[in-house]
């Protein structure tokens, strides 16, 4: 599903990710751990198409057997739409849209039908327990309920792997065990790969693979 080889980047003179290799399988929930600074946002962010490593010898990303370091920012932005999602900490839904608007946005950049999306997305709310709040915008949900929306807009593309940065690091611990625990229910249902960066230890600990970043490397 992922493979990424020799993967470097720097911020100036600050030399961030030193030579990363990985290989992700499809269907494997792995979470990302260490200290503060030690690399994970930037390899997820990479991982994620959202940032480029820096170019070096022998260098290599490939997700779903695509060469991700050969396409161009239009065809980058194609795939990603269509094959990743995201779930953030801070859930980035947009406060003037509906809970089942906010999860058909990627569908509709992807150029997906209107009442097929909407269909789709439906769904989707009703699986994750929201067909009750399916017309109420963010700011009148809580924020479990953001979440799972944000969790609902990643799956709307069917995607091959689902980044996800700190994503109970905003919730209550109750929130949180819930959406650990839908994690493992879409695995398992659905196949779905994850790919997790967290400080939650419980979370972390429940992955099929938890790596450990120190100073730039995954520690073995």
């Amino acid at each position: 599903m992922i493979q990424a080889k020799n993967l470097h980047k720097y911020y100036d003179q600050l030399h961030v990710l030193k030579g990363v290799d990985l290989h992700i399988q499809k269907g494997e929930i792995v979470s990302i751990v260490g200290a503060s600074g030690a690399g994970k946002t930037t390899l997820l962010q990479i991982l994620g198409t959202l940032d480029k490593p820096n170019s070096d010898i022998d260098i290599e990303l490939r997700i779903n057997n695509e060469d991700i370091l050969s396409m161009n920012d239009k065809n980058l932005s194609k795939f990603r739409n269509l094959n990743l999602g995201f779930i953030f900490q801070f859930h980035q839904l947009l406060p003037e849209f509906t809970a089942l608007e906010n999860v058909c946005i990627p569908a509709y950049i992807a150029k997906k039908p209107k009442k097929e999306t909407e269909e789709e997305a439906l769904k989707l709310l009703t699986y994750l327990g929201l067909s009750h709040r399916i017309n109420h915008k963010p700011n009148e949900l809580s924020g479990g309920e953001q979440q799972r929306v944000a969790v609902a807009r990643a799956l709307i593309n069917k995607p091959a792997v689902i980044f996800a940065d700190e994503p109970s690091g905003n919730l209550d611990t109750h929130s949180a065990e819930n959406l650990h625990q839908l994690f493992f229910k879409l695995r398992d249902e659905f196949g779905q790969t994850f790919v997790i960066v967290t400080h939650n230890e419980d979370l972390a600990n429940m992955a099929d693979r938890k790596l450990i970043m120190i100073d730039g490397l995954i520690s073995n």
